[in-house]
């Protein structure tokens, strides 16, 4: 794929794990672009409001591309609240290298909001909401996306939820681009270092023999977390064992209601950074995600299982739901207003990895191989050409 020559701006938050090997990737491919950062959280040592801990990556977010941090004012720094990302310098910073387009993500920020009244260049917007986990939203909300997304020269969408969710703010389909979710596929790749790691892990853990369900991330109400362990308490499963990795407010009380059944093998890791979740998905034979919102966007975590050969079970609120997880091909997929249906989904899930346990990895390989930077680039190169034609620019 050639670069396109325009000169793209991009504007978000913070070194986030999941984008900056992305950006690195395109500069890598003979894209000019240059990362606008809002704050530093990600590179320096940050609260994380929902692990419950001071968090930094363990990975290089900042080579291989040009970048700047932009001053923010913000009394209290963060994306939890819409002053937390104030930086009046950005629109003098951007019309100073002067890009042909600015791909922005996010908008619920003085700073974007700022830069959405008056942007020095035609401006992409990538998020990845959805109406999945929640009602419609009021008229006052409305009216507001409304005018967002028509400040917006094009949209790029990550997945079928999300197009459904900006057509239904009037986004009409020609601005519309599919440039997917996608995570470092070749850092969530089985090498020998991590078949090793794991196996380790796996000893340590006193699991040999034993078949694993896999929760990784925040342990909040959110995920679900406390159902998942009782829908693995009713099935009470002897030749499996169920993995949390992560940390969060519902840990305590996962650890009181893991100990009422010392006969099944439930185990608690801590947070895993980066380096570390390879060999952690390795483990499963089933990884789980059984979010019922609000909020779970795509759930990327996905992303990572899958490029490790794992076939996933998800709520059908989960946003990639829809994209990546198909019941019984790539994985297994329940409703979440409905109790019982989580522990008849394990069910299935444990039944048909032991019946199919080589099938499952190929599928879910050939799925998630279309979910890359190669392909989410294309999309972005998609809206970049696109802008030369009338698309409601601001």
């Amino acid at each position: 794929m050639n670069a396109p020559t325009q000169r793209l701006a991009v504007v978000v938050s913070h070194p986030i794990q999941y984008y900056a090997p992305w950006f690195r990737w395109m500069a890598a491919q003979g894209w000019s672009l240059r990362v606008f950062y809002l704050w530093d959280a990600g590179v320096s040592a940050h609260a994380d409001r929902e692990f419950g801990r001071t968090l930094v990556w363990d990975v290089d977010l900042l080579s291989g591309y040009e970048h700047e941090f932009v001053p923010n004012i913000a009394r209290e720094p963060g994306t939890h609240h819409l002053r937390g990302l104030n930086n009046p310098s950005l629109p003098q910073r951007l019309r100073g290298w002067q890009p042909d387009a600015i791909l922005l993500f996010g908008y619920k920020y003085l700073t974007h909001l700022r830069l959405l009244l008056a942007p020095p260049a035609p401006v992409i917007f990538r998020g990845d909401s959805h109406l999945l986990d929640a009602p419609a939203p009021q008229i006052l909300k409305r009216w507001a996306l409304r005018w967002v997304y028509s400040r917006c020269a094009a949209i790029s969408y990550v997945g079928q939820a999300n197009s459904d969710y900006f057509r239904a703010f009037g986004v009409p389909p020609a601005k519309l681009f599919h440039a997917p979710h996608c995570v470092d596929a070749e850092h969530f790749a089985a090498t020998a270092e991590t078949r090793a790691a794991s196996e380790r892990l796996r000893e340590t853990l006193g699991m040999e023999g034993k078949r694993v369900v896999l929760f990784a991330g925040k342990l909040i109400p959110k995920k679900r977390p406390r159902e998942l362990l009782a829908a693995f308490h009713g099935l009470a499963p002897a030749d499996t064992a169920l993995v949390f990795v992560g940390e969060g407010s519902d840990l305590p009380a996962l650890q009181h209601q893991a100990a009422t059944r010392p006969d099944l093998c439930v185990r608690f890791l801590p947070f895993a950074n980066q380096t570390e979740m390879p060999s952690c998905y390795l483990l499963a034979d089933v990884f789980a995600l059984p979010s019922g919102g609000p909020g779970e966007t795509w759930g990327l975590a996905v992303n990572e299982a899958m490029h490790l050969g794992v076939p996933c079970l998800v709520s059908d609120r989960v946003g990639c739901q829809r994209d990546l997880v198909t019941e019984g091909e790539t994985g297994w997929v329940f409703a979440a207003d409905a109790p019982e249906a989580l522990e008849a989904a394990l069910r299935r899930a444990l039944l048909a990895t032991a019946q199919d346990a080589e099938g499952f990895p190929q599928r879910v390989s050939k799925r998630i191989a279309g979910y890359t930077y190669a392909t989410a680039t294309a999309g972005l190169a998609q809206a970049l050409k696109a802008l030369g034609r009338p698309l409601s620019t601001p």
